[in-house]
């Protein structure tokens, strides 16, 4: 894995996240209430979400190289039922509260990590074989 590698996934994070931001909306006060025992208010207040109707998050521009120099099982992500870009979280499925715990936990991940090192954990554990795109991450995330 090289620099270069965290930089283009985490250009992707940052470009993706540019791109729905103004399409999202904040947690409806329904939402909040069921994941209160779990993450702080602040991190509840400014997490922004969207559905996507008709429309997926593309695969970022690097994979196809990737695919040529052997990578076979890459994160899928026109078919995962959301992505966590930072504080935006998209989703190609309505959010269920599952879903929106787990998404919030990358986002609490973003938020102690920032992007550059979360992209460089999450590259890490992919390579090692011990993170999947339905897995929670690069790192635990605990109850306030």
């Amino acid at each position: 894995m090289t620099r270069h590698t965290v930089t283009f996934v985490a250009q992707y994070i940052e470009e993706q996240r540019a791109k729905y931001s103004p399409l999202s909306v904040p947690l409806a006060a329904s939402q909040k209430a069921g994941l209160r025992n779990f993450f702080s208010d602040l991190l509840l207040d400014e997490t922004r979400i969207v559905v996507l109707d008709g429309e997926r998050v593309t695969e970022p521009g690097f994979y196809p190289t990737l695919r040529e120099i052997g990578f076979e099982n890459l994160p899928d992500i026109l078919n995962m039922a959301a992505i966590t870009l930072s504080d935006v979280v998209v989703s190609h499925t309505p959010f269920t509260t599952g879903l929106l715990f787990h998404e919030l936990a990358h986002v609490e991940q973003y938020r102690q990590l920032g992007i550059a090192r979360f992209a460089d954990l999450y590259i890490r554990g992919f390579l090692s074989g011990g993170i999947r795109h339905d897995t929670v991450g690069p790192m635990r995330v605990c109850a306030r």
